[in-house]
C-alpha cells in the first residue's frame, strides 16, 4: 500500500475527526476464551476481525500486536495480513506492533517487512526498540521516511525492569530515554502538522519520572501511551502524568475495550465510554 501524505499529517486528522484513542488488537488465550472462541488460528480471525468490523469505522488506530498472531505461525500471520487489509478499507489508520529492533541488513529487512510498500505486513506504523542505538534504527526511519510511514520508537516506559535501562545515565549526563526524545526530535525537526516519528511513553509512569526527560518541551510527533485500564492507569491520569505534552499524546487500550467483546454493539459502547474519558482529561 503506498501512502498519499505521511502518516504525520494522517495520525493529526484522525484524531482531529476520530479522537485521541488507540485500541489494541491482543487475541491472547484468556480474551479469546472470554469471548467463546477457541486458541486456534479460526479463533483468531474470529476475534481480530471482530474488532475490526465493529471499529474500525470510528477509531483513529488500531494497534495490532504481532506477538499474538506469530504464535500461530504463518496462518496466524495472513490473519495480521487480512487485519491490516479490512482496516485501511474502513480508514483506520493501523499500527502493527513489533517492537522489532536491529542491525545492518537484518534491520533492513526488518524495514521491508514492516514499512516497505510490497509488504502485506506493512501497516501506517510500527514500533521498534532503539535499544542496539538509535542509529540502528536507520534503515527503517529512511524507509519510513519514503513510503510515508510512522514509526514509534520506545522510550520510557512503564514496565518496571525498563528504569534499569531507560533512566541509566551516559557520559554526557543524559539518560537514555532523553537521548532517545532528542534524537525522536531532530527527525521529526520542520514537520507540520506533525512529525511521524513517535515515542511510547507509559501512562503508569509518575509526572516526576517523565518530567524528568524533558518530555514536557514535547518531541513534534506523537506520544503512544499505554496502560490504562488493567495495567494501572486511568484515563484522568493523563493531565498530570503528560502535563503541557498531552496535546500529542495518543492513549492506547486494549482489555478496557475488548473485555466488552463479542457483541460488536457492547464493543462499541466501550470504545466510546472510553475515549469520552480520555477527550476529557486530554482537553483545556
Amino acid at each position: 500500500m503506498t501512502r498519499d501524505r505521511p502518516f504525520g499529517a494522517d495520525l493529526y486528522a484522525a484524531v482531529a475527526t476520530r479522537g485521541p484513542l488507540c485500541v489494541g488488537i491482543d487475541p491472547h488465550p484468556q480474551l479469546l476464551a472470554d469471548w467463546g472462541l477457541a486458541d486456534d488460528v479460526a479463533g483468531l480471525e474470529r476475534f481480530a476481525l471482530g474488532v475490526v468490523e465493529a471499529l474500525a469505522d470510528r477509531v483513529a488506530v488500531l494497534k495490532p500486536q504481532v506477538a499474538f498472531f506469530e504464535r500461530h505461525g504463518s496462518r496466524g500471520l495472513a490473519v495480521l495480513e487480512r487485519v491490516l487489509a479490512a482496516a485501511a478499507q474502513a480508514s483506520a489508520l493501523t499500527l502493527v506492533d513489533a517492537k522489532r529492533g536491529d542491525i545492518g541488513s537484518t534491520m533492513a529487512a526488518y524495514a521491508d517487512a514492516f514499512v516497505g510498500d510490497s509488504s502485506a505486513l506493512a501497516g501506517d506504523a510500527v514500533t521498534v526498540s532503539p535499544y542496539l542505538g538509535f542509529g540502528s534504527l536507520r534503515p527503517l526511519l529512511d524507509l519510513a521516511a519514503v513510503t510515508g510511514r510512522g514509526v514509534f520508537v520506545l522510550g520510557l516506559t512503564s514496565n518496571p525492569e525498563g528504569a534499569d535501562v531507560q533512566l541509566a545515565r551516559g557520559q554526557d549526563g543524559r539518560t537514555v530515554a532523553e537521548a532517545v526524545l532528542d534524537a525522536v526530535r531532530e527527525e521529526n525537526a520542520g514537520a507540520v502538522p506533525l512529525g511521524s516519528v513517535g515515542v511510547v511513553v507509559g501512562a503508569t509512569l509518575s509526572p516526576e519520572t517523565v518530567a524528568g526527560v524533558g518530555l514536557a518541551h514535547g518531541v513534534n510527533g506523537p506520544l503512544l501511551a499505554p496502560g490504562i485500564g488493567p495495567q494501572g492507569a486511568s484515563a484522568a491520569d493523563l493531565r498530570a502524568v503528560f502535563g503541557p505534552s498531552r496535546s500529542s499524546v495518543l492513549p492506547t487500550v486494549s482489555r478496557e475495550v475488548l473485555s466488552a467483546g463479542p457483541d460488536p454493539d457492547q464493543l462499541r459502547k466501550a470504545f466510546e465510554r472510553t475515549l469520552s474519558e480520555v477527550r476529557h482529561a486530554l482537553g483545556g
